[in-house]
């Protein structure tokens, strides 16, 4: 427009060349300087230049008529939580298996499974930061297990530093160690605790402790030099069961026992149901059996049925009243040697001055020994519980002995003291002062309905 304008304004300006006088028409006076199209010229053109300068936004700020701009909405992506901790913000990352969360303040230098940690800082030069971001390897850490294998105590010695008082209960028990042998099973249990350690190396609620893992001090396989009775001798700790029922002996039992899915019923010792009284745990079970069948699992309805019927066909020990010791499965199922105890052996446990006659009652896992019933720990330990230990070191000494299983039965406790005596004197008896431990019937008394 401005260009137009001086255009027209030039055109306007320039003289004419060729003025024509025509006849009937007064001749025209010069035309006036024009003053009014210059001075709209001029103002078109300031008027236009001030539009391109911030001189406007100026004058509307200073008026209060600034102009509000509302940015145009856009639905963005959720924003991910942060953790504004120490000025740095963090993403809050969800983890899902099979990866575990270390929840804040987590020191895994103290763990309850007695694991000691020692930590290395390992640094190598590496590409760009969001090449290595990207790549796997590039932030890990390495768990290593480092563990000791123990050596298996086998002289006289090396035994009493458990127990100082064994050459005074078993005086034969030294004649008895000087042809003894280490048990193979010795190098199984260890072997199984290694693989056990493998199985479970990314899983630290499952792996074992330092306690469980160094559980046994000794296996030795002993024989009489006269009456060639053989022993099988295990030091160890004690660990506590409360498995088994029986309705015959106890018809009723506590609703937390009956309805839980972990109180196993059963033991491996188990004889033919006299009485007419149902197993009070066929109850809880008979739930568990119809939500397996309202979920559609078939293997746990076979599982659960098949429980149902062992449970209405035999009776079991009792941990809470029968005292008997467990065993590892692997040991129980070894039919070559002739020190592998079975289930139903008699056993002799010695802690302290103390003797108790007991039965082989059960299989354990095969990773850990040195279990027994419930009844058995409160006799060492009127403390113990189903979840604490009667003992923490390895001083008790089980004396079994093998292939001396009879008719599985009912327990009668003065007739397993009975024969422990016997078993005890072909391997040179107890010595003075010394007798084996008196188990009193403390099964609840039954009522007699009418």
């Amino acid at each position: 427009m401005v260009v137009y304008l001086l255009m027209r304004f030039k055109t306007i300006m320039a003289p004419n060349p060729t003025p024509y006088k025509i006849d009937g028409v007064k001749r025209r006076t010069p035309n006036s300087f024009p003053w009014v199209t210059v001075f709209f010229a001029v103002s078109a053109l300031v008027l236009g230049i001030t539009i391109l300068t911030p001189i406007p936004e100026k004058i509307r700020r200073r008026l209060g008529l600034e102009r509000k701009v509302t940015p145009p909405s856009r639905k963005d992506a959720p924003k991910p939580d942060v953790i504004y901790k120490d000025r740095v913000v963090e993403k809050k990352i969800l983890v899902r298996p099979p990866y575990y969360e270390v929840k804040k303040g987590t020191d895994v230098s103290k763990t309850s499974r007695g694991f000691d940690y020692k930590y290395e800082i390992q640094e190598k030069a590496g590409r760009s930061a969001s090449s290595e971001r990207e790549t796997d390897g590039t932030y890990e850490a390495s768990l290593t297990f480092s563990i000791v294998r123990p050596e298996a105590a086998r002289r006289l010695d090396e035994l009493i530093k458990q127990n100082p008082d064994l050459p005074q209960i078993l005086p034969g028990l030294e004649n008895l160690v000087e042809k003894s042998r280490v048990s193979p099973f010795f190098k199984n249990l260890y072997d199984n605790k290694k693989s056990r350690l493998k199985l479970y190396a990314n899983r630290f609620d499952r792996v074992l402790t330092k306690r469980n893992y160094f559980d046994c001090e000794t296996m030795l396989e002993l024989e009489h030099s006269q009456s060639k009775r053989k022993v099988f001798l295990f030091q160890t700790d004690m660990d506590v069961v409360s498995d088994g029922s029986d309705g015959d002996r106890v018809p009723r039992m506590p609703d937390k026992i009956v309805n839980s899915a972990n109180y196993q019923p059963f033991t491996s010792y188990g004889w033919k149901k006299t009485g007419k009284v149902e197993n009070p745990m066929i109850t809880g079970w008979n739930k568990m059996l119809a939500e397996a069948k309202a979920k559609g699992d078939s293997s746990e309805v076979k599982r659960l049925s098949a429980g149902i019927a062992d449970l209405r066909r035999r009776s079991f020990l009792i941990a809470e009243y029968d005292p008997f010791v467990v065993i590892p499965v692997f040991i129980l199922q070894d039919r070559e040697s002739a020190w592998a105890p079975n289930v139903g052996d008699y056993v002799a446990v010695i802690h302290g001055k103390k003797v108790y006659p007991a039965i082989v009652g059960d299989g354990g896992p095969n990773f850990k020994i040195g279990e027994a019933s419930l009844r058995m720990a409160k006799a060492l330990n009127p403390k113990s519980t189903p979840y604490t230990a009667p003992v923490s070191g390895l001083g008790v000494t089980y004396i079994v002995f093998p292939r001396t299983s009879g008719t599985w039965k009912v327990p009668d406790y003065s007739s397993w003291k009975t024969e422990c005596a016997k078993l005890i004197d072909e391997i040179g008896g107890l010595g003075e002062g010394y007798e084996l431990h008196e188990w009193s019937n403390t099964l609840p008394k039954i009522s007699k309905e009418k």
